[in-house]
């Protein structure tokens, strides 16, 4: 029963941040309507679909209040730019095959050599920068502006004419955007489903302020429930824990982290992968998997840049343990190793079909295996994280 009561505020949390990701989804697509594709995917709906991990990296951070909050955020944010490499664009690409649409997928090899090398080189600014006893407000403000640089990047690779739509064809790009969606029906059942897009938009044509104000109460239900899912990965991670009303149960006892890599990244990743399956629906193959990729950057430069700079602003530095350094990094040189292999896959050949994503689905299920075997104190995954850690130190770089 311990467990039991976490996993069902989990699965609640996943629901309200599904629902709240096709409002996201909507939105997104309106407001960067004149962004071409790939660039659209890497920006507008990376940075909406990843807001959940802003969120429950913020509230990891101010609800533990110290280190296990900050590894808690690593944890999130890691686990879910592994999720979002190796499971969303295989979930992507396997559901368009599934429903006959397309017996493999093409994509350009320029849109993903472009983002897999930024979140490459954003990673090792990560691993190489979130590293030693002492974390101050200065690091979350250098990740962040890694981002800001990829950024004014993707915007600087926009074609003129492109740059020109963005700026001047908003009013007539307003005028004949239609969503693929069905008219949505009663205001009514749409508060009674969490369907956000019935609520805000309804039987209207959609326009600028429906839209950011669909974005806008979608970000907030996910603010809101991303503290239920921190508090469901500390019930897990506990000893044991307390359930107002229901008395006291056990948890797991390891460390959060382990839980939140997991849980909590898989939870928080609902929008991605809503969007990216949406995406390759409509034949946006690009999108489907820059979207990814972007959202990955913007999750280990963003959404864990941004809590640590306002935490350490209001509370002073964060003091790392020895044990919490190791893990930590072990964790970054894990992802880093994982992203270059996803990267790879990626941009070997023209062509996504069955064979890469089932490749992609059984590294993740091997990193599962792995984070599971270190929390349980398996020999195999200890070892194969003192190795991670040895590399890390040999090279000084953590």
């Amino acid at each position: 029963m311990g467990i039991i009561i976490p996993l069902l505020l989990i699965t609640f949390c996943c629901i309200i941040i599904w629902r709240a990701g096709d409002g996201f989804m909507t939105a997104s697509e309106y407001i960067g309507r004149n962004l071409s594709e790939g660039v659209r995917g890497a920006t507008i709906n990376a940075i909406a679909s990843s807001m959940p991990e802003v969120f429950t990296s913020l509230f990891f951070l101010f609800v533990l209040t110290d280190a296990e909050g900050f590894s808690g955020g690593i944890g999130t944010t890691a686990g879910s730019a592994i999720f979002n490499g190796m499971v969303i664009p295989a979930v992507a690409v396997l559901a368009v095959i599934g429903m006959k649409m397309t017996k493999k997928v093409q994509v350009s090899r320029k849109v993903l050599l472009r983002d897999g090398i930024a979140l490459i080189i954003a990673e090792l600014i990560f691993l190489v920068l979130i590293s030693g006893s002492t974390l101050h407000w200065y690091h979350g403000m250098l990740l962040m502006l890694v981002y800001v640089v990829y950024i004014l990047y993707m915007f600087g690779t926009m074609k003129k004419s492109e740059k020109k739509d963005l700026l001047e064809g908003g009013q007539i790009e307003e005028d004949v955007f239609e969503s693929d969606e069905e008219p949505q029906g009663p205001f009514l059942k749409g508060l009674i489903t969490f369907d956000l897009e019935r609520v805000f938009i309804g039987n209207n044509r959609i326009s600028g302020k429906r839209a950011w104000s669909l974005l806008l109460f979608s970000t907030l239900a996910i603010a809101a429930v991303c503290y239920f899912l921190v508090l469901a990965c500390e019930w897990i991670g506990s000893d044991t824990y307390s359930v107002a009303g229901m008395g006291e149960f056990k948890g797991l006892n390891i460390p959060v982290m382990f839980v939140a890599l997991i849980l909590a990244s898989a939870a928080s990743s609902f929008p991605d992968t809503i969007i990216s399956i949406k995406d390759a629906k409509n034949g946006q193959y690009d999108d489907a998997i820059s979207n990814a990729l972007g959202s990955n950057i913007f999750d280990i430069c963003f959404a864990l840049g941004f809590p640590l700079f306002i935490f350490t602003i209001l509370n002073g530095p964060i003091h790392m343990p020895p044990e919490l350094v190791d893990l930590s990094s072990e964790l970054r040189f894990l992802l880093w190793l994982l992203t270059v292999l996803a990267v790879i896959i990626f941009t070997s050949g023209n062509y996504f079909g069955k064979r890469k994503s089932y490749l992609l689905l059984s590294i993740y299920v091997l990193f599962v295996l792995y984070i599971v075997g270190r929390g349980s104190g398996n020999e195999i995954a200890q070892s194969i994280a003192d190795w991670l850690v040895g590399v890390v130190k040999f090279f000084r770089i953590g």
